[in-house]
């Protein structure tokens, strides 16, 4: 009887034959030889998350509601002419009849200054024939058409109240009352969502490399980094949405999509989108010449005049926008050659110059300036390139808050999470399935779950202005 051997039989060589050795190479699961290996991952592109803007300039609040409601002053005093909103013309300028389509609230026997950008005069109102139309008399001069003033017909002109005048014995001031505009704007909150799963066969593989990660996970378990990079790109998530997102329009068909009931039933307003819709947009910094950069300061104050005044602003731009202000602010110092100084303390020669400025006051208003990560990263903003920074005013703001029936100072940008006794969902998580202490299915695998549901609040958006070029 014959015997057959099955299987593979090895030479007497001293020759590393396939048919004597393993081919653990090509069976992938080690090699030949012992490698030299470096069992930290190499942390190549640094902390890799983008978040902390919000929690630097910001506050996070509990609300208990499907949207946070809350209204803002409006101007104290009276003005027309502005050809975005209320354009004026001097219609008759022999009458010094003025027309504002949108209507006013000037009354017979005030007193206001009218220009028309050359010639600017003082003026008594005569008479309002109507809600759109009021009649103007110069303090010097027959008319508005006549020497000094020379006014002309179809003129836009702008004009605000400063005062009145009467006659003795005179009744006192006739016509409505002014009555301040109440102003609401709205935001609500979205649900954001992630998940995680491994198999539980995976969750108990070992490997050889040491995994890292943002969040502090560490060990041999790859799934631990898997799990770790989620949540990390989570928490990123929670803050560029409220960067980014935007309600939705009219006609857009995600209404239906998420089940909503109206266009603006979805999304929500993130700060981008605040400040474009409540804001001011700007080009500044896209030009390395001083006098440029002066001038965009400049053209800057004048702009936070005409608003709230906040003193105290702080700049978020990207590195070329920081770098290029650096440059401004190092021109600015006349120590030394070229406009540059030495160190900071002793102003020694040994000490390395410093070009970096953390801050600056100019006028009556300090500006602090930080890099924004988010909008230098290669794969969010900084992938893109088209947004260069922001100005946010410091500090806190009243506002009159619908749910607490009474003022509140709170930060002109914050962020407003869903709370209650029963649920807190500013951050949750949780686990399902079988594996890694969960006992919820009989999945074999472990699920992770993320979810939370927030909004930002941006109050006071006149004071920001958004660098988009």
């Amino acid at each position: 009887m014959a015997i057959d051997f099955q299987g593979t039989n090895t030479y007497p060589t001293k020759k590393a034959l396939s048919s004597n050795y393993l081919d653990i190479q090509n069976n992938g699961w080690a090699q030949q030889y012992l490698p030299e290996l470096y069992e930290q991952e190499v942390e190549r592109y640094g902390n890799r998350s983008v978040s902390s803007f919000l929690r630097m300039v910001g506050a996070e609040m509990p609300m208990a509601s499907d949207q946070v409601i809350w209204s803002e002053q409006g101007r104290l005093h009276l003005s027309y002419g502005d050809a975005s909103t209320n354009l004026a013309v001097l219609t008759d300028a022999s009458a010094g009849l003025v027309t504002i389509a949108a209507g006013h609230a000037i009354r017979k026997g005030q007193l206001v200054v009218i220009s028309d950008g050359t010639t600017t005069t003082k003026g008594y109102v005569s008479a309002v024939p109507s809600s759109t139309t009021l009649n103007v008399l110069p303090y010097t001069g027959a008319s508005l058409e006549a020497a000094p003033a020379s006014y002309s017909d179809a003129d836009p002109v702008k004009l605000f109240v400063f005062g009145s005048e009467f006659k003795k014995g005179d009744l006192g001031m006739q016509g409505d009352t002014i009555n301040p505009t109440f102003t609401t704007f709205t935001n609500k909150p979205v649900i954001i969502k992630d998940k995680f799963e491994v198999s539980g066969s995976d969750a108990a593989q070992i490997g050889w490399v040491e995994v890292s990660g943002e969040s502090g996970e560490a060990g041999y378990l790859w799934y631990i980094k898997a799990e770790g990079e989620t949540r990390t790109r989570f928490e990123d998530y929670l803050e560029m949405t409220l960067v980014e997102a935007e309600k939705g329009g009219t006609g857009n068909v995600i209404d239906t999509e998420l089940g909503a009931t109206s266009d603006d039933g979805v999304g929500t307003e993130g700060l981008f989108a605040a400040i474009e819709s409540r804001g001011h947009t700007a080009t500044m910094f896209d030009d390395d010449t001083v006098a440029n950069t002066t001038l965009d300061i400049k053209q800057l104050i004048e702009k936070l005049d005409a608003q709230g005044a906040i003193e105290e602003n702080m700049f978020f731009l990207n590195r070329e926008r920081n770098l290029r202000l650096d440059d401004w602010l190092a021109s600015q110092n006349s120590y030394g050659s070229g406009g540059t100084s030495y160190g900071v303390f002793e102003n020694s020669e040994d000490m390395a110059l410093n070009l970096g400025f953390s801050g600056f006051r100019r006028g009556s208003y300090d500006f602090y300036k930080s890099d924004w990560k988010y909008l230098n990263d290669g794969q969010t903003r900084g992938f893109i390139n088209d947004i260069k920074g922001v100005l946010v005013p410091a500090g806190t703001s009243s506002v009159y808050d619908q749910a607490l029936g009474k003022n509140i100072r709170r930060p002109f940008l914050h962020v407003r999470y869903r709370a209650s006794e029963a649920d807190d969902r500013r951050m949750k998580s949780w686990v399902t399935g079988s594996v890694g202490g969960a006992a919820t299915s009989d999945l074999d695998a472990m699920e992770v779950h993320y979810l939370s549901e927030r909004c930002l609040v941006v109050q006071a958006a006149n004071n920001f202005v958004l660098f988009n070029a």
